[in-house]
């Protein structure tokens, strides 16, 4: 049970490090999709773009290091901590199969929700359009 333990307090150290890490990028993602919400003398485009301007004027830190070195190394230490406890913990494992089972069980269901979460942010983001024109 210790091992156990020693395991899941490994993998919350590892996903809180990989949120700190995958942070940057997704900063500069959101700033893409936030600067067309505005036209650009306002808030909160303005500053998205600052964002994405800091990020353009430094290509070796904030091209190759925030957005290729940084969530590759996510990717590659989430993909090795998945692997790890699937190999090491047959209760991760037959909760991923249980979670299959629901999954495939309830398959319409979820493409419906996902269909309507889907169109929920595209009238969001028209709405949001239109409030802006």
């Amino acid at each position: 049970m210790k091992n156990c333990m020693s395991s899941r307090t490994v993998t919350r150290y590892v996903a809180m490090t990989e949120l700190v890490l995958i942070f940057p990028a997704v900063l500069f993602m959101s700033a893409l999709f936030v600067q067309n919400l505005q036209p650009p003398p306002f808030e909160p485009a303005q500053t998205a773009r600052r964002v994405i301007a800091w990020f353009s004027v430094r290509p070796l830190l904030g091209l190759d290091v925030f957005l290729i070195a940084l969530p590759f190394a996510v990717f590659v230490a989430g993909l090795m901590t998945v692997l790890r406890r699937w190999a090491g913990d047959s209760e991760f494992r037959d909760a991923v199969r249980e979670v299959a089972g629901v999954v495939r069980a309830q398959m319409a269901t979820l493409l419906v929700a996902g269909a309507t979460l889907m169109a929920g942010s595209v009238l969001a983001i028209v709405a949001l359009h239109m409030m802006t024109e």
